[in-house]
């Protein structure tokens, strides 16, 4: 009966999602208000119907119904109740109802906190985002129904891909879609400004604390998907170029450029045509991704469907949304009018470098992405576009990226002072300069490990110049400088927390240069050196899972003679799919790993094992984690707290009852 009842959610959500799409856009274009209030309530019954609907789905996996299509191919009764929950997502037409869940809950939530909103432009917004919802609740109902049953219904499940049984696909799947999907509201409030025509600082104030949201779970999904691939997979690596991944980065590069470019705009009414611009650019990359990973395009571990007719009605989405959105804006912006000028040396010039050069990328990844697909469907050859290609174009574009995010930081708005802000970062670069030659001239090569690392300390501490400029002053007792440091906004301590976290991230990149690896075939007791450690696998022993069984090597990590950790890499053996697969071995010593992942077994007892020393590689996640923070920490600054239009024009009318409503 929950199941029966969640279906018919599911089919309400589409009744009233048409409603919330159509009828508010009549009102602001007709002046019926009336009509226009229709969009908050419709947004959050939608919301709530949509969530009933996602229950009733987990409820069916976790009493293992095996009577829906969904639970039956992709659960079994003896799985862990945490892989029962975790597989409502780790199938398409789950995943796909939970994209839907969160593109609601993102209407829900402006339509909740967007009360200091123009009323019009709310109503627009929630009537897109309508748009949006209306059309992956078709495609859900018509080609990927969660609910669909079997019957009869078979006694037992096919269980969840053994790779997916992972505590991470708990995790990585709904930070990735908050991102994913989080860029919808952005493209939403876009659309929204070129149908009223009203573009203004406002406006920038309204959307900045939405792209930062969705930044934010971006970041973090696309580091906790590096990291699960890392760990699962057994590959060693943590990012391999997939068409997959590439399809997670891109949206990502495109929010960079868009959040430095809203930051312009809030502050000088500048870029309005360019903002818009990557608004559309970034959540039509996140609908690519979405093309790529279930139209049955390209093979990867981490496709959902195959299915032709699914990719067919995404790419009838796609087009529409892309090629209408584009449309709308090269109709719509030249209208747009831009009031504000800049010096060639100021902070909006180091920020327009700075979208230009996270454009090329996103770019140049789109390209690297596309391109063997378009010239397989175009002449039946097969290329790969592997790391090389990747590695070499955007490693310079990365490095200027770098130079220029301490230095644009500590410029001044509309006119800045070059010579100072490079007197400010001369301590960052130097200390740079320094750690990259010492290190060319103890460690050797490869040299542009040591060029990164150096880069990464200079941005690491460039990104805390401007604070310490604003906070110290030669005289000053330690209690006026900390007073001033907790009296800055908290933003600026946002950006500089931000660009720090890239550092420490290009810090564990660039160390990647000094790992080492092996591949043999270990002899048990006998150890193999692996960079300063020494490895011995001791004994193998068999072991039962709950829905599975496994070959476990002991295995003991030396330095210098003594012991200093053990790891228990494995071989899984799943019955019900019939599928074996490697669980890495990982131990973290410092801030490095070695990673052992195990192949086959012979019959003299000997094993096959892929072994990697990794220095410093948690400092990729670590940095990941870092910018969140720092995302985190400007998200709660007044000026880009959601609301606060509301609260400063309630504030303003109370002073002054004559003055105008900034919320209106």
């Amino acid at each position: 009966m929950i199941v029966e009842t969640g279906h018919y959610a599911l089919a309400l959500a589409l009744a009233v999602t048409l409603l919330q799409s159509v009828l508010p856009l009549w009102g602001t274009r007709t002046g019926d208000s009336g009509l226009a209030s229709i969009a908050v309530p419709a947004a959050i019954t939608q919301f709530l119907l949509l969530g009933y609907a996602f229950a009733a789905l987990t409820y069916a996996h976790v009493v293992s119904d095996f009577s829906l299509v969904t639970v039956a191919e992709n659960s079994l009764t003896t799985k862990p109740l945490v892989y029962k929950i975790a597989g409502v997502w780790g199938n398409h037409e789950g995943s796909m109802l939970l994209w839907v869940l969160i593109l609601a809950a993102f209407g829900a939530a402006v339509a909740v906190l967007g009360r200091g909103m123009r009323k019009e432009l709310r109503a627009d917004t929630l009537a897109v985002q309508g748009w949006i919802s209306l059309a992956f609740l078709c495609f859900i109902l018509f080609t990927s129904d969660p609910f669909a049953r079997r019957f009869p219904a078979p006694i037992e499940g096919l269980d969840l891909n053994p790779l997916l049984q992972d505590p991470g696909l708990a995790i990585h799947p709904p930070l990735l879609y908050l991102g994913y999907v989080g860029s919808s509201i952005v493209f939403s409030f876009a659309v929204a400004a070129l149908i009223g025509g009203r573009l203004d600082a406002a406006w920038a104030r309204y959307v900045r604390p939405w792209i930062l949201i969705a930044w934010i779970f971006l970041t973090l999904g696309i580091a906790m998907g590096s990291y699960w691939a890392y760990y699962t997979l057994g590959w060693g690596g943590f990012w391999f170029w997939d068409p997959v991944e590439n399809a997670s980065l891109m949206p990502w590069l495109a929010g960079s450029a868009l959040l430095h470019s809203a930051a312009v705009m809030e502050k000088r009414e500048a870029l309005k045509n360019w903002t818009l611009f990557l608004a559309i650019v970034t959540f039509s990359l996140s609908l690519l991704g979405t093309f790529l990973v279930r139209s049955g395009v390209l093979t990867s571990v981490h496709s959902f469907a195959s299915d032709p007719a699914r990719g067919v009605f995404i790419l009838i989405i796609l087009t529409v949304f892309i090629g209408g959105s584009l449309s709308l804006y090269a109709w719509r912006a030249p209208s747009l009018s831009q009031r504000s000028l800049f010096a060639p040396i100021s902070r909006e010039s180091v920020l327009v470098a700075n979208n230009l050069l996270l454009t090329t990328c996103c770019a140049t990844v789109l390209t690297g992405t596309l391109y063997p697909l378009a010239l397989e469907a175009l002449t039946g050859d097969k290329i790969s576009v592997g790391a090389p290609f990747f590695n070499l174009t955007l490693a310079p574009l990365v490095a200027l990226i770098v130079l220029l995010m301490p230095l644009g930081q500590s410029l001044a708005w509309k006119r800045g002072d070059l010579l100072g802000a490079a007197q400010r970062v001369t301590v960052a670069a130097l200390g740079g300069l320094l750690v990259a030659l010492v290190l060319v001239a103890v460690r050797g090569g490869p040299v542009l490990a040591a060029v990164g690392l150096g880069l990464a300390l200079y941005l690491i501490v460039g990104s805390f110049a401007d604070v310490a400029s604003r906070v110290w002053a030669r005289g000053q007792s330690a209690r006026v400088m900390l007073a001033r440091a907790v009296g800055l906004p908290r933003s600026a301590w946002g950006v500089a927390i931000v660009h720090a976290g890239f550092g420490v991230t290009l810090m564990g990149l660039a160390a990647t240069g000094w790992g080492v690896e092996r591949i043999a075939t270990v002899e048990l007791g006998h150890g193999i050196d692996l960079g300063p450690y020494h490895v011995t696998i001791e004994n193998l022993r068999s072991r039962q899972g709950p829905n599975y069984s496994e070959v476990v090597a002991n295995t003991v990590i030396s330095r210098g003679g003594a012991a200093v950790a053990t790891v228990a890499p494995s071989k899984r053996s799943f019955p019900a799919r019939q599928t074996a697969v490697t669980e890495a071995g990982i131990v973290t010593l410092g801030f490095g790993q070695i990673y052992i992942s195990l192949g086959d077994q012979h019959p003299d007892g000997s094993i096959d094992a892929r072994m990697f020393w990794k220095p410093l590689v948690t400092a990729i996640w670590i940095g990941a984690v870092i910018m969140a923070f720092g995302g985190i920490v400007s998200l709660s600054d007044r000026r880009l707290r959601i609301g606060f239009a509301r609260r400063a024009a309630t504030v303003r009318s109370v002073a002054n009852p004559a003055a105008p409503q900034a919320a209106e």
